[in-house]
């Protein structure tokens, strides 16, 4: 009984593990080493929390994105020119950035 359940259970978790890498490899081809995707996750997620702290509206609507070499990626729309540029100061000031990258278009409402 104890070996059918151990059974059952191992290849319930080669199927999930099998399933996560195939995720994990679409969604993280450049990285490669787990620390580096864990620094760029400290930097997007800093970023993120400084959008907010500061009340920059177009928060949700804006995406960021960090590479392995610290170059941070800004996508997505803003309400106004000025929240625009308010989202690429934050990210240049932030503390492991490299440079900034921005493709944020003005699209004053939805």
């Amino acid at each position: 009984m104890k070996l059918t359940i151990a059974t059952a259970a191992l290849a319930a978790a080669g199927m999930l593990a099998g399933g996560a890498a195939v995720y994990a490899q679409d969604a993280d081809v450049d990285r490669s080493h787990p620390k580096a995707f864990v620094k760029d996750s400290v930097i997007t997620t800093k970023i993120k929390s400084r959008l907010a702290a500061d009340h920059v509206s177009s928060l949700g609507r804006i995406r960021v994105d960090t590479d392995e070499h610290g170059v941070v990626w800004l996508s997505g729309t803003a309400h106004s020119k000025d929240e625009a540029k308010r989202a690429v100061a934050i990210a240049r000031e932030t503390e492991g950035v490299k440079g900034v990258h921005s493709t944020v278009t003005v699209k004053p409402d939805d």
